[in-house]
């Protein structure tokens, strides 16, 4: 917690909003979808799904293939309190829909399910999508996958697997969005990330979510960013972009959200 304090404290010092960004490409991307405040009626489905979730005390059974959790001491959980604690924020949800609906991705990937609060957000936002999300634990899945048919979410397919099998198992695929949310270590992060430059074009997008949970998840995304590949990158502290627009001048931009 001590080192997150810190690492906010320094962001906020180098941090800024459109106004100090001079990329054409990356201004209008904070203007128009990172600032957008319209209230969108998918932002009610996606309210709806998360208090479903807040609401229920299901108990189950986690296997855990990350780092482990910070916040609970055993394997036996409840929907809710996973909801309250572990899943991405309303806010954050709601800027991933911007995300989704601002890209138009035709294929987009999530590794980590959970219970599937990303998920959604990528699909509402662009509902002629693919959505491919994967989720190591059965258990985990099972309840994502029941909502997800529960408010036909048809543009979503589920794997349930490790994220070594299904990368192993899906070698041709193109993703053009993709959230990472798993494995919050430095040596998994780096090891996805060379998956990924496999399955992208030059208009892909990359999300690395907690890029300050450790120092060696910041270790992980300062490597990332200083990668060849990428042209542009966005810290908003909770999240780090990557963007490989051959076009564009390598450039590293903090914004406030």
């Amino acid at each position: 917690m001590l080192y997150q304090i810190r690492s906010y404290l320094q962001f906020l010092t180098k941090a800024t909003n459109q106004h100090g960004v001079h990329s054409p490409y990356v201004y209008d991307l904070i203007t128009n979808c990172f600032y957008d405040k319209k209230k969108y009626p998918e932002y009610q489905q996606i309210h709806a799904y998360r208090k479903q979730l807040l609401n229920d005390r299901t108990p189950f059974k986690v296997t855990d293939f990350g780092k482990g959790s910070t916040v609970f001491k055993s394997d036996e959980r409840v929907v809710a309190s996973v909801a309250k604690h572990v899943g991405i924020s309303a806010k954050r949800q709601r800027l991933l829909f911007r995300l989704s609906r601002y890209l138009k991705p035709e294929n987009s990937l999530e590794l980590g399910t959970s219970l599937g609060l990303a998920t959604i957000a990528m699909a509402l936002g662009n509902k002629s999508s693919s959505v491919l999300t994967v989720e190591g634990c059965p258990n985990t899945a099972a309840i994502a996958v029941r909502q997800f048919e529960s408010h036909r979410l048809d543009n979503i397919r589920s794997h349930t697997c490790t994220f070594d099998t299904f990368f192993s198992e899906n070698a041709s695929e193109v993703y053009h969005l993709v959230f990472v949310d798993g494995h919050h270590s430095k040596e998994y992060t780096l090891q996805y990330f060379e998956q990924l430059l496999k399955r992208i074009t030059s208009n892909s997008i990359l999300i690395f979510d907690d890029i300050y949970w450790s120092p060696g998840m910041t270790e992980a995304w300062e490597e990332i960013k200083a990668h060849p590949t990428v042209r542009v990158s966005i810290d908003t502290f909770t999240w780090g972009l990557v963007f490989f627009r051959k076009e564009q001048q390598k450039e590293h931009f903090y914004i406030r959200l």
